[in-house]
């Protein structure tokens, strides 16, 4: 049986999540899927969908909802 420990959450620290799988493929799965799952995989995906629409279109996609000069929403800081 394998398993993994993952880090806490920023809310509670202290608090620790442990995973346990048949084999080390499953885990690794498990692994993958978790950083899918996380904010900065969600983050970066953002910014590379808006980036292909802002080149097809010639529009940032985030500009209707006024939050296009957002630094969280920017892949390199603008000069």
């Amino acid at each position: 049986s394998f398993s993994s420990s993952l880090a806490g959450f920023i809310e509670e620290p202290e608090r620790k999540y442990c995973f346990e799988c048949d084999s080390e493929e499953q885990c690794q799965e498990w692994i993958e899927a978790l950083k899918r799952a996380s904010y900065e995989f969600m983050r970066r995906s953002l910014i590379f969908y808006r980036n292909e629409i802002q080149k097809m279109t010639g529009k940032d996609p985030l500009e209707q909802y006024g939050i296009s000069e957002e630094a969280r929403f920017q892949l390199a800081t603008r000069r």
